[in-house]
């Protein structure tokens, strides 16, 4: 009788939903490892025995060199921008975000147009002071100009992270040390670097796994990877099966990752032992001093925000006026539009899970909140694939539905249209909204909820009138958040898009790939302004919420 009227609590919207979400996320990541038990064909094994090695040392390499310079520069930005003051401080303090504006496959193709042999720098050299050196010194097309894009244009992930955590630091770690007679360096080395070990892993992984998602940079620069080889074995081959188990040995790296990442962590964390804090407090740097510093952080915000913008800027100037057609708007108005609708779609699905996983604190509701995290865990390619080998199986399912409704139909419905590719948008970027929304949730508490329960509202009815306007700046930052992604995102799109439908991100890629540089500048731009004007309202949301 108990365990009947348990169960009868605990069924109801938000719980059915939520495990109908969650089920969809996992179902399409299953299919991966379940296509394993088919018998390999010829493609596999000349696959395995010529090219997977060349697969997996080349993302390797990719991964550890980015990791580690994205670490050196994300630490040391975020410590001199937190324990010092300095000319321009206040600027790059979000002026160092702006990277994180441009992704990395445009910046790749602007760096590349910038350093060849009619770019700006070449020609200066040869026009004004009549230099002409070999092009082999102004190559970017190679692993070590891969590394420096990945780099450049992903530090902000440790960057931001780091300095989240070191500006909600007690002075008092820092003031001891100094009073023990620790240099500055000493400080860094053995107190900051310790207690940040935490939120530097954090940024870092975030660093590798969109290092391991991208296709845009590495194909560009002709470069085997694993995303490469998903694209190449699926449309070069046609060959879906072989794609399947690159995409199952890459989710398997990822996975290993993930774990390692849990155990460099480990258990250790860094909490005040009383209740007084004080931020840290920042030193002056003057005279030479302060002068390094507003030059390191004005080349890392040149090389990653300043140059690539104005280039594609005067590239703009240059082409507009053909670039700016009809077909031009209707493939903008197409990229805003799915972003827009699959954002709105992910923050809904995000609040039920978040809202579900609030209300019940047991096994169910933390794998939930576990769950939503592996979309954005796994590259986009091998999300792609797993979406395709769904969608495939459910439109065989539901032919004769088809059949029913109109006689002529195809066997291929879902899988031919928009609906798959905004399926795959949520598997992926559900992590981001729910973690913006869980962070609302965890700030305004149950109190509040548990007073309207008690006074007769339901669960939907304490959302809509209670909790919906007080975490409304915690839905704004995710949907930010969720568009950006989703208006950059170019694996997922250029496998799962319609027949003829493009987006500002396919676009340009298109346009690069076919070496029409000047004419991918426009879209690109775009893409850049309409994220850095999101990276401004969030921003503002963020400083509201705090508020």
């Amino acid at each position: 009788m108990i365990r009947t009227k348990y169960i009868k609590h605990s069924l109801n919207s938000w719980s059915i939903l939520s495990f109908i979400f969650i089920s969809l996320i996992i179902f399409p990541n299953l299919n991966i490892l379940m296509n394993l038990i088919n018998k390999p064909n010829e493609n596999w094994t000349h696959i395995k025995t010529y090219l997977l090695n060349d697969y997996i040392i080349n993302s390797m390499i990719l991964v550890i060199f980015t990791g580690i310079l994205t670490t050196i520069i994300g630490i040391s930005l975020s410590w001199i921008i937190s324990a010092y003051d300095f000319p321009g401080r206040k600027f790059f303090e979000w002026g160092l975000i702006l990277p994180l504006a441009i992704p990395p496959y445009i910046a790749a193709y602007t760096y590349n147009g910038i350093l060849d042999y009619t770019g700006v720098i070449q020609a200066t050299l040869r026009n004004h002071f009549n230099i002409q050196l070999s092009q082999k010194y102004f190559d970017i097309m190679s692993m070590k100009g891969s590394i420096f894009i990945f780099t450049i244009f992903l530090f902000p992930y440790v960057y931001i992270i780091t300095k989240s955590f070191l500006e909600k630091q007690s002075a008092a770690l820092i003031e001891n040390a100094r009073l023990l007679g620790r240099s500055q360096l000493e400080i860094f080395i053995h107190v900051v670097l310790p207690i940040s070990r935490a939120s530097i892993i954090g940024g870092v992984s975030l660093v590798i796994l969109e290092v391991l998602n991208d296709y845009g940079v590495v194909k560009f620069f002709g470069i085997t990877t694993f995303s490469t080889a998903i694209f190449k074995t699926w449309f070069g081959m046609g060959d879906i099966d072989s794609a399947v188990r690159i995409s199952a040995i890459l989710l398997l790296i990822v996975f290993a990752i993930l774990l390692i990442e849990k155990l460099f962590r480990g258990r250790k964390k860094y909490s005040f032992s009383n209740t007084k804090f004080r931020p840290i407090t920042r030193k002056e740097l003057k005279d030479v001093k302060g002068i390094l510093a507003f030059l390191f952080c004005f080349a890392v915000f040149s090389l990653g925000f300043l140059i690539p913008t104005l280039q594609l800027a005067h590239w703009s100037l240059m082409t507009y006026k053909k670039i700016l057609d009809i077909e031009f708007w209707r493939f903008t108005f197409s990229s805003l539009s799915i972003a827009l609708l699959s954002a709105g779609l992910i923050i809904i699905i995000a609040i039920i899970i978040a809202n579900y996983c609030r209300m019940n604190d047991n096994f169910l509701s933390k794998l939930y909140s576990k769950t939503t995290a592996v979309g954005y865990s796994i590259p986009g390619a091998v999300i792609a694939i797993a979406v395709i080998i769904f969608f495939i199986a459910l439109d065989n399912k539901l032919f004769w539905l088809y059949k029913l409704i109109d006689k002529n139909s195809s066997k291929l419905v879902l899988s031919t249209s928009i609906t798959m590719l905004i399926f795959a948008y949520i598997i992926r970027f559900l992590a981001i909204g729910f973690n913006s929304i869980e962070s609302g949730f965890e700030k305004i508490g149950k109190k509040f909820s548990e007073a309207s329960r008690t006074l007769g509202m339901n669960i939907t009815e304490t959302f809509l009138k209670v909790d919906f306007k007080m975490i409304k700046p915690s839905i704004i930052s995710g949907f930010i958040l969720v568009f950006v992604d989703i208006l950059k995102e170019l694996p997922l799109t250029l496998i799962l898009r319609p027949f003829n439908f493009n987006t500002l991100a396919t676009k340009s890629f298109e346009y690069a790939n076919d070496e029409m540089i000047h004419e991918a500048s426009v879209s690109s731009l775009i893409i850049i302004i309409i994220s850095i004007i999101s990276i401004y309202i969030f921003n503002k949301a963020s400083d509201k919420e705090a508020s």
